[in-house]
């Protein structure tokens, strides 16, 4: 089965293209390599799928594994559209796992025309591509963002997220729509993620625990806004992938509880379905940093500041519909906090 992954070089794209190159399928891991942070981390995880850095910068070509013979790589922008077309017409991928994106909520307020190109018209190239090209599945992420002023917890996959609050989160809720179009004129099973936190080995500089990491071996302090009082579904990477192999092998089906005369946001008429994909068990954010520092044994330095703009107080995921798939988040907070301090100190090469 052939499966192209887009974002093979991010966070979550690189553990999901490794671990489908594992179990057997045929990959092709797309990725612009952009420079939201540093390329070198993306590079990093590239050459962990045994693909050649120098290669893996060449624009348009399919590089091959040297450690899988069943995965490939090739750098395109998303909004590449005659390249896209191209990519599938001749991949003619079976399922398409859509993890690339412009992401942060707080990049976005600074940044808006990034995330209308790479989520908005980015994403219209790929369901484009699965419409033309015989696409079974298509997975995508959508974000825990969508529920903006929502305060009803644990979030429910059902319930309104009519009311985001940063332009990242409304371009994940156009993903939504856009995706469900395309599942009720053109019959495309699409599913769509909203992930909660996420966080492990490999990780984005850019997110909490490896900022709060990078201070503590620094000794420079963090920033803890809303004064710490947040908490976070936090859950753990390998959790993730292991959610997003199952709906990978449960293609989204028309549900027969879907009312038009009261219609839920998250089931149709039309092959489409949306998944809460979090641990269900939230910390406090202040919690999170002490499993930190236990780990580190030393105390980080904290500046404390008021909530910033796009940000919520807290989340916490419904699972209990992906669970019906068997989902069931196994690794506890000390757990997955200890396997990343493990796996930043290997990369950074810390002794302490």
């Amino acid at each position: 089965m052939r499966v192209l992954v887009t974002g093979a070089a991010g966070f979550i794209g690189f553990h999901l293209a490794l671990a489908l190159a594992k179990e057997g399928y045929f990959v092709l891991g797309l990725d612009s390599i952009n420079d939201y942070y540093d390329a070198n981390l993306k590079l990093a995880r590239l050459k962990e799928l045994g693909i050649d850095d120098s290669k893996a910068q060449l624009w348009g070509q399919r590089v091959k594994s040297k450690s899988y013979e069943n995965l490939e790589f090739i750098r395109m922008d998303l909004c590449d559209e005659d390249g896209i077309r191209s990519l599938f017409s001749e991949f003619k991928p079976k399922i398409v796992v859509n993890l690339a994106a412009q992401a942060g909520v707080r990049y976005s307020l600074e940044h808006p025309q990034s995330y209308i190109k790479s989520n908005i018209e980015g994403f219209c190239n790929i369901l484009e591509g699965c419409r033309h090209h015989g696409v079974e599945n298509l997975v995508y992420a959508s974000s825990s963002s969508v529920y903006g002023l929502n305060k009803n917890l644990p979030f429910s996959e059902a319930k309104s997220t009519e009311h985001p609050i940063s332009l990242y989160a409304a371009s994940k809720k156009a993903n939504e729509m856009m995706a469900h179009s395309y599942s009720h004129l053109f019959n495309l099973p699409a599913t769509g993620l909203r992930f909660f936190t996420v966080y492990g080995p490999w990780g984005r500089p850019d997110m909490a625990l490896f900022k709060f990491a990078k201070a503590a071996f620094e000794n420079t302090s963090i920033d803890v806004y809303n004064h710490g009082d947040m908490q976070r579904d936090f859950t753990y990477i390998d959790d993730i992938i292991a959610g997003i192999m199952l709906c990978i092998k449960n293609p989204a089906k028309p549900s027969s509880e879907f009312d038009p005369t009261n219609p839920r946001s998250d089931i149709s008429s039309a092959p489409y379905r949306i998944y809460n994909i979090g641990r269900s068990k939230p910390a406090k954010l202040l919690e999170y940093i002490a499993a930190i520092e236990r780990e580190l044994g030393k105390e980080i330095k904290k500046n404390m500041l008021p909530m910033q703009a796009g940000d919520v107080a807290a989340t916490h995921a419904d699972t209990s519909a992906l669970e019906l798939l068997g989902y069931k988040p196994k690794i506890s907070i000390d757990e997955g906090v200890a396997k990343f301090i493990a796996w930043y100190k290997s990369y950074f090469k810390i002794r302490a």
